[in-house]
Order: structure tokens, then C-alpha cells, then sequence
């Protein structure tokens, strides 16, 4: 969530709260704004859970404690074995979010030195307006759709220019470090991944996994690309192989896009595989190497095109 949106959010949640709490008549209506301020979070999702374990903290926090002051009354004493029973079993139980804002309402038991239906109901009420008010604002979160398609452009762009890269490091062996440039790349899809598991939270009744496959895909595409640069850096004799090899890397650049099948690719890399096969035997240690590596790096872009196919049979049965 944008800073700008999460300040205004939190204003008026913790404005609106009070001013809905001080009309209900109720007592101590700032602490319904104090929790309406802690329940402002990044998704929907999160925002929802939070309620949901508060919710249940209220109801174990307040039966301690008013088990508690009935026992031993209104002291530091008896605050002090609420405190003891509470924290812990929060704790025990994953509820630890609702200790803070659940005990500030206990400490208003103490201010009115009871445990009465009228007090507790108070406190209950209080809760539910800056709970309900948390939600409500945070129901609406701007959409992240505009940015999500400019990381599909900008990682097929990249990933294109990287195996362009690669097969120019074939054609010319340079020794051009193309490390890190898949670095680069790396960063950019841990980026869009964390942008869209963030706006993945967001949504709670139409939930689609598509982004998030579609760029661990890519994700791993990456990692094969790195292992592919390695395999080339062993690449060195100028083979009618290397050639072949290299025009296909160039074929797969092109085809490189998110409604591609690559399904013809699979097919074409197996008379590649099949040329290889019919080609002459190398006749040196040296030729008998570069083969060998070139066979790695042709199973290793198999893998690379087989990663966007089983992705685009998911989506397109």
C-alpha cells in the first residue's frame, strides 16, 4: 500500500472511530480510534485476519481479566496476574496481535474499578467500531494491474535481450561477463513477484493464482538462463554446431512473449538434437568438449522452453 493512501486511511479511520464512539456515548472513545489505527494493514486479507484474531484475544483477555479483578480486585497486583495468564497464552496460541489493543480496553475495568455487563459491553462496542471502520476503509485498495503489466513487458524484453546476448557470445565468442545482467534480471522478477503475491492478498473473493505462476515461470526461466551463460563460457570452437545452436537461441528470443505455446519450439529442438546426432564425431579431445557442452546447453534451453509450455497448457487446456 502506497504511503500516501496508508497515512490518509489511518486518519480517518482513527477520526472517523472516535467520532462514531463519542456519538454512541460511549466511555473512552479515543481507544476506538487507537485500534482502528493498528488495524490498517498492507491487504485486505491480512487486515481480515487481524480482525479475526483480535476478535478472539478480546474474548480470552476479558475473561481472565474479569475473572482476575473479581478474585483479587482493581490493583497493580491483580493487573499484574492478568498479564501473566494473557501474554503467554496469546502467545501459545498465534493471537499475540491483539494483546496490545485488547489490553489497553482492559485497563479501563481497572479505571472504573468493575466488571459489569454495561463496562464490558463498552469495551466490546469500542472494539467493534475501530475494528469495523478499519475494514470498511481498507475494503478499497487501488489496483496494481497498470504496474504488474509493465513488469510483463519489461521481463520479456529483458529475457529476449539476454538470449540475443547469448547467442552473440556463441556467434563472436567474446568474454563479455553477462552475469550480471541476469542479476539485474533476477532483482526485477523478485520485485514483480513480491508486487504481485502483495496484490494476490488483496483479493478475497476472486482469487487468481495466474500472475504468480506466470512469474515464477519466468523466475525459473531466469535461473536456466544463468546456467545456460555458464555452460557458454565453456563454448569456444566455431562448430557448424555452435552455429546451429546459436540461430536457435536467436529463434527462441523471438518467440519469447507471454501468449507464445512455444510448443513448435519443443518440436524444432528435437531435429536439432537429431541434426546433432547424424553430424560428424568430433575427431579431437578439444571438439569432443565444445560437443559436450553444447549438448548441456541445448538440454539445459530445452528445459527453458518446456517451463513456458507446461505453463501455457495450464492456462490453455
Amino acid at each position: 500500500m502506497p504511503l500516501v493512501e496508508r497515512s490518509i486511511k489511518m486518519v480517518l479511520a482513527t477520526i472517523l472511530s472516535i467520532v462514531i464512539a463519542d456519538y454512541l456515548g460511549l466511555h473512552f472513545a479515543t481507544s476506538s480510534g487507537i485500534i482502528a489505527l493498528l488495524s490498517i494493514l498492507d491487504t485486505r486479507q491480512s487486515s481480515l485476519q487481524i480482525a479475526k484474531n483480535r476478535l478472539i484475544a478480546f474474548v480470552i483477555a476479558f475473561l481472565i481479566a474479569i475473572v482476575t479483578f473479581s478474585i483479587l480486585g482493581y490493583d497493580i497486583l491483580a493487573f499484574s496476574i492478568y498479564l501473566m495468564l494473557t501474554i503467554p497464552l496469546l502467545y501459545w496460541k498465534n493471537l499475540e496481535s491483539g494483546l496490545v489493543p485488547i489490553t489497553v480496553l482492559v485497563t479501563h475495568l481497572m479505571l472504573e474499578k468493575s466488571v459489569s455487563l454495561s463496562i464490558v459491553t463498552n469495551e466490546f462496542v469500542l472494539f467493534l467500531v475501530g475494528t469495523s471502520l478499519a475494514l470498511l476503509l481498507n475494503s478499497y485498495m487501488t489496483t496494481n494491474d497498470h504496474k504488474i503489466q509493465k513488469y510483463h513487458s519489461l521481463i520479456e524484453k529483458e529475457l529476449k535481450a539476454h538470449l540475443f546476448l547469448l547467442e552473440e557470445r556463441l556467434l563472436l565468442k567474446h568474454q563479455d561477463d553477462l552475469m550480471d545482467n541476469v542479476k539485474l534480471l533476477e532483482n526485477l522478477l523478485e520485485d514483480a513477484l513480491a508486487l504481485v503475491y502483495r496484490e494476490s492478498a488483496n483479493q478475497l473473493f476472486q482469487q487468481t493464482d495466474y500472475q504468480i505462476h506466470y512469474f515464477e515461470m519466468r523466475r525459473r526461466q531466469c535461473h536456466l538462463l544463468r546456467e545456460m551463460v555458464k555452460i557458454s563460457q565453456n563454448i569456444w570452437e566455431s562448430q557448424r554446431e555452435t552455429v546451429l545452436l546459436a540461430h536457435f537461441i536467436h529463434e527462441t528470443a523471438s518467440q519469447l512473449s507471454e501468449k507464445n505455446s512455444a510448443k513448435t519450439l519443443i518440436d524444432d529442438i528435437h531435429l536439432l538434437l537429431e541434426t546433432y546426432r547424424q553430424r560428424e564425431l568430433p575427431k579431437t579431445r578439444s571438439e569432443f568438449e565444445n560437443r559436450a557442452q553444447l549438448f548441456k546447453l541445448l538440454q539445459t534451453l530445452e528445459d527453458f522452453i518446456r517451463e513456458k509450455t507446461e505453463f501455457y497448457q495450464r492456462y490453455n487446456p
